[in-house]
Order: C-alpha cells, then structure tokens, then sequence
C-alpha cells in the first residue's frame, strides 16, 4: 500500500513570521502613497511599467533582507518523514524553497522570477539600468515578475496539481493563511470532503476553522516544531 499522502497550504501569515509584511501592509516610506491593487495588475504595468517594476525590485529586496524562520525548517521536516508530500503556497517570496522544501507549487508566482511579458521566456539575470524596465534578450518586451496581478488566472498546471493533491491526500494542513483567498481556499475544503484529516495552524480562527479536525492556535514557527517532535520524536 502507498504511504499517506500529505498536503500543505501555506500564507501571508508564514512569512510574516520572518518578518516580511503582509502584501497590503507593504506599503511604507516612498510607496505609502499607493494601493497595492494599483501596483499588482496588467494595467497598471501598462500604464506605468517602470513604477510597477520598480515597486517589484523593492520588494525583491525587501526580501532578501530575511530568512526562512522554524516554521518553514518544520515543513522541510516534514516532506523528509512523509513518502508523499505537496506543499502549496500563496506566498511569492521563495522562502520555503530557501529552506529546503522541494515539491512545492507557488500558486501565485515568485517574485524572485522574472519573465517576459511578451514571449513569456525567463530571464536569469537583467541590467541594472535603474532608469528604464529590461527588456527580454529572445524579444526585446518589456520584463515582468513572474507573479499572478490582479485580473490573471492563476497558472493552470499548477493549480491543477493542487486541486488533484489536496483530494487526494489524507492529511491536509492549512498553515497561515485567511481561508477566504480563492482559488486556494476552496482546497481545504475539498481534502475535507474526500475523508481527509485536516489541520489547522492559525493565529486566530478562520471560516475554515468550524470544519476542521484540529485547530492548532499559535505561530506556524512555533506550533509546527511541536507537530513534528510529537509526531516522529513522541
């Protein structure tokens, strides 16, 4: 028989825990002045490309400026012990791939990626030039973060590969997130219906709460290390 398969799903509420702001709360000193909804969708970057890139190059700074914290170290802990495991994340900072974890679908993107916006080819690296947007090497478009604005679908593959685990799987964990953000909120609630165990790890209740099977009130940094020594260490 197959081992039990576990899903997690990741948000905001993880990588606060490491000291990044929330997306709404981002907004200090010189970007103050704008809505992160401004900033975050196709028209805006067509309206003003430079201010949308420049805006995403400070955030990149942002967030190499932190590291991932226990919380994140856990989940690497626990895709070690568990033969099948997906982690699902809303967060766009890479912060769980820089600790470690390896099967992981940013639903949202990752703001360490930069993408055309024409040809939609990864760049690995661009110039400094900090007077205009880089343009793509293979079509000369203008580059774009590669994550998910306002008004974009999420990217289809990998929200397919989240719905397909999170039926599947018989545990599922909901780690720091709101439990209101569609499409992702939907995934608790259909391990939920397939029989799976679910498990939550929040600081406060969500509307997800009422159907789970345990509510683990805390920070994910400090009730995921707990999880797992109770789990694997007794």
């Amino acid at each position: 028989m197959p081992g039990p398969r576990w899903v997690a799903l990741t948000g905001a509420g993880v990588s606060q825990e490491s000291g990044l702001r929330t997306f709404r709360d981002a907004q200090t000193g010189l970007w103050a002045q704008y809505k992160p909804e401004d900033l975050a969708s196709p028209q805006a970057y067509s309206r003003d490309p430079k201010l949308v890139w420049d805006w995403y190059a400070w955030r990149r700074e942002a967030v190499k400026s932190v590291r991932p914290n226990p919380g994140h170290d856990a989940l690497v802990e626990i895709e070690k012990r568990v033969s099948d495991f997906m982690l699902v994340t809303q967060n766009v900072d890479g912060l769980h791939r820089m600790a470690g974890s390896q099967h992981v679908i940013e639903l949202h993107g990752n703001i360490q990626r930069v993408r055309c916006s024409e040809c939609r080819t990864f760049a690995e690296i661009w110039g400094d030039d900090t007077e205009s947007v880089p343009v793509c090497t293979e079509c000369g478009g203008l580059l774009r973060p590669d994550v998910v604005w306002f008004g974009e679908s999420l990217p289809r593959d990998q929200l397919e590969a989240a719905v397909e685990a999170s039926r599947s799987c018989n545990v599922f964990l909901s780690i720091g997130t709101s439990g209101v953000v569609q499409p992702a909120a939907s995934l608790a609630h259909a391990a939920h219906n397939r029989g799976a165990v679910v498990v939550e790890v929040n600081l406060e209740p969500t509307p997800l709460t009422p159907k789970v099977d345990y509510f683990l009130q805390g920070k994910s940094g400090e009730v995921l290390p707990k999880l797992v020594k109770s789990v694997w260490n007794g």
